[in-house]
């Protein structure tokens, strides 16, 4: 019923937010996977696993990242051997990679292997990659081409960025269910992602766009940005390499095709006057994410931002 696309520390919390207000089972949710990366042999998957743990209820709210309370003993030995250890990965997070790993190995698809690592962790959402197929980040920065997660964890996205790519996703095709979710859906959702390196590659995959597009289903963001500047992260600078300005007009440049609505903060009301039409609408509220509430509060906003009814529905299911 409800489709979101989602990647990155702020996605997860929109998510957080929306299991609060919408049934489990009528969530489906269609996740980055540019950001994959393969780490001392184990396939990891950060957005689909942020997005499994603040389902499950275990991501840690502290880090925005991996398990709430998780150890690093296996980091730290690793690190004592020699190996790298710049990509900070916990002993129960670990435990997630290393079954992926051993389901791909055994010829199993991502989506599979997402499906049933969500259903051991009692998962009523679906959660889908937005491919099957290898789709990798590229950040070309003025010291070369190097993987998203290296520029944005080994780096700490410090490197001048000269342009963005997606590799691979011309050949890819979009994971079963993707296209299926999007023509069905009462309503889509996008979070308040990096709209380059979160939802940029998702809408790169052939036929996703083009979905959103021909959807009959309204289309709602919310602004990852607040007047110049990226709410956290560095999505200002990403998209100001793609061409992109970095302001909420920016955003909506970057969904003009198939946006209905664009959520931003109170602070840029009156910006958001422009960028009304016919075809787009804007609505303002506070867009930080700090608490439980907040979370809610925002997911609801979006939700009556184009249906009304469907947030009174849900209620009156309980």
């Amino acid at each position: 019923m409800i489709v979101v696309l989602t990647g990155g520390t702020g996605g997860a919390k929109f998510v957080d937010g929306l299991q609060r207000v919408v049934p489990p089972e009528d969530l489906t949710i269609i996740v980055n996977t540019g950001d994959d990366h393969e780490w001392w042999g184990l396939y990891v998957s950060p957005d689909i696993d942020s997005i499994t743990y603040v389902l499950a209820g275990v991501l840690s709210s502290e880090r925005g990242w991996g398990v709430r309370g998780d150890t690093f003993h296996c980091l730290e030995t690793m690190k004592q051997l020699g190996e790298p250890a710049w990509f900070s990965v916990g002993d129960r997070d670990l435990a997630v990679h290393l079954l992926r790993s051993k389901l791909l190995a055994e010829g199993i698809t991502p989506s599979e292997a997402t499906r049933i690592i969500a259903n051991r962790l009692g998962l009523r959402s679906r959660i889908l990659p937005m491919t099957n197929q290898r789709v990798e980040t590229r950040i070309e920065t003025s010291k070369g081409e190097i993987s998203f997660e290296e520029y944005f964890v080994q780096c700490r996205h410090q490197d001048p960025v000269i342009a963005v790519r997606f590799a691979g996703a011309d050949e890819a095709k979009p994971a079963p269910g993707v296209i299926e979710a999007i023509e069905s859906a009462k309503a889509v959702l996008i979070a308040p992602s990096n709209p380059i390196t979160s939802i940029g590659p998702i809408l790169a995959i052939p036929g996703i766009h083009d979905a959103l597009r021909e959807s009959s289903a309204p289309v709602v963001a919310v602004s990852p940005i607040i007047g110049k500047a990226a709410i956290s992260g560095p999505a200002a600078a990403l998209m100001q390499a793609q061409g992109f300005e970095s302001s909420i007009a920016g955003v909506a440049a970057a969904y003009q095709d198939f946006l209905d609505v664009l959520i931003v903060d109170d602070s840029d009301s009156e910006s958001a006057k422009a960028l009304k039409s016919e075809r787009m609408d804007a609505c303002s509220t506070n867009i930080l994410m700090r608490t439980p509430e907040d979370k809610t509060r925002i997911a609801r906003t979006t939700l009556r931002a184009i249906a009304p009814r469907i947030v009174e529905e849900f209620q009156e299911a309980g």
